[in-house]
């Protein structure tokens, strides 16, 4: 029986290899159903999920309410393209500018489609308000980022699996490291025409690097001293994943675009945004970007309800207080384990380091045992295992996740 059950994931397993692109290695695991924090493979088997499709499933799988929300809409109207207006386009922009406090909202469809969307209005700000010589304007980033994987995105990256192979690369941008105040300022001096400094206010991809207590507060004053646009991608570390409703909130700075994804539509469809100031928003004319689905009725609809979801169930509480109790955990299994070298994270934004076996095995092969005892979670970087769990976890679940990740990792150091 257990033969035959296994069978029916290697079909599915087979059918990705045979047929599709091998842009990626997933763990070889195959899911039909999910429902908050939890989810099942073809085979009947219970995973806790703790990647949240990287951070996506903040308001937990297929909440009702948002799921309502789609299906109500989806009975009357799904997109309309923006030859025209809708009904719900409108109320949306009014919503969620109110929601963050900026004037005005670009709707785009996927987070890198927000990433490129502000780099376009960074430009065009830097070269229709700061006076920066055409086709001279320049965009900083950090070292270690992640956004994506469009020509842009791949062209601001230090990482040679993300772009070896695929230049040339797009002009005007540069790289500095990552929390480090005085290559930002030393950067900034040196380039008169540099329009914006686009980060991560805490590095997802790249393993969780959080940065040093003032670091975001050091970019915004740095910021306006030299008249740039800060650009925050929140794709990953807002709406709650890391204890507040953005992770530049611990420090109580607001950027001058922010960048949206992900868990915007509670996992339910790609829905992404770009907000800012009138001043920066109405550089750009009509016909000069846009996208067919960005806006969409349906995606309105969605983002409404899930963006309602997040302050209703005091998702940002909930990450601060299992954040906690999580990281207390790992550290006391690092004070165990020789296997665990670092712990590090914010709310539900957390991620561990794992020191080479003496066998030869890796982070990777730690997932995969985690995945045999019950949880799901993912390597990156090859020695570094990211948890983000949904937001809605209890204490309970996360002591029992928890529990599954000690016992993992101290059977495979034996």
């Amino acid at each position: 029986m257990k033969q035959a059950e296994n069978h029916k994931s290697s079909y599915f397993i087979d059918l990705e290899h045979h047929f599709g692109a091998h842009n990626y290695h997933p763990l070889p695991v195959v899911l039909e159903k999910a429902e908050g924090i939890y989810m099942w493979d073809v085979e009947g088997k219970k995973y806790l999920d703790f990647l949240s499709a990287y951070s996506a499933v903040n308001q937990g799988h297929c909440h009702p309410r948002i799921v309502k929300a789609l299906v109500n809409q989806a009975s009357k109207l799904t997109l309309t393209s923006r030859a025209f207006h809708n009904n719900l386009l409108g109320e949306y922009e009014k919503y969620i500018t109110q929601y963050f406090g900026y004037d005005k909202v670009l709707p785009m469809n996927t987070g890198v489609e927000g990433g490129e969307t502000a780099i376009k209005l960074a430009r065009r700000w830097g070269y229709a308000v700061k006076g920066i010589p055409e086709n001279e304007a320049h965009i900083l980033f950090v070292e270690g980022n992640f956004w994506g994987r469009t020509m842009a995105a791949i062209s601001s990256s230090n990482d040679p699996s993300s772009y070896a192979g695929f230049g040339p690369y797009m002009p005007g941008f540069s790289l500095i490291p990552y929390n480090n105040l005085q290559a930002l300022e030393t950067a900034l001096q040196a380039n008169q025409n540099i329009a914006a400094f686009m980060f991560e206010p805490i590095q997802g991809e790249a393993g969780v690097v959080v940065p040093e207590d003032g670091y975001l507060k050091g970019v915004r004053n740095l910021c306006n001293k030299y008249n740039v646009l800060m650009i925050a991608d929140e794709v990953q570390t807002g709406l709650c994943r890391t204890g507040k409703m953005l992770a530049c909130d611990h420090e109580n700075v607001k950027p001058d675009l922010l960048i949206l994804g992900k868990a915007l539509s509670g996992a339910i469809l790609p829905v992404s945004a770009v907000l800012g100031s009138d001043q920066v928003m109405l550089t750009i004319k009509p016909g000069e970007h846009g996208s067919t689905y960005g806006g969409n009725p349906l995606a309105c609809a969605v983002a409404m309800e899930a963006l309602a979801v997040l302050k209703d169930e005091k998702l940002a509480e909930n990450a601060t207080e299992m954040g906690s109790i999580f990281r207390a955990r790992m550290n006391a299994l690092m004070a165990k384990s020789p296997l665990v070298t670092d712990v590090r994270g914010k709310g539900l934004l957390n991620a561990i380091v794992i020191k080479p076996f003496a066998n030869g095995k890796t982070a990777y092969d730690v997932c995969l045992q985690l995945k045999e005892n019950g949880l799901l979670a993912k390597q990156t970087h090859g020695d570094i295992i990211r948890f983000a769990p949904p937001l809605v976890i209890n204490e309970a679940q996360i002591q029992t996740a928890c529990d599954i990740i000690e016992q993992t990792v101290l059977s495979l150091q034996n």
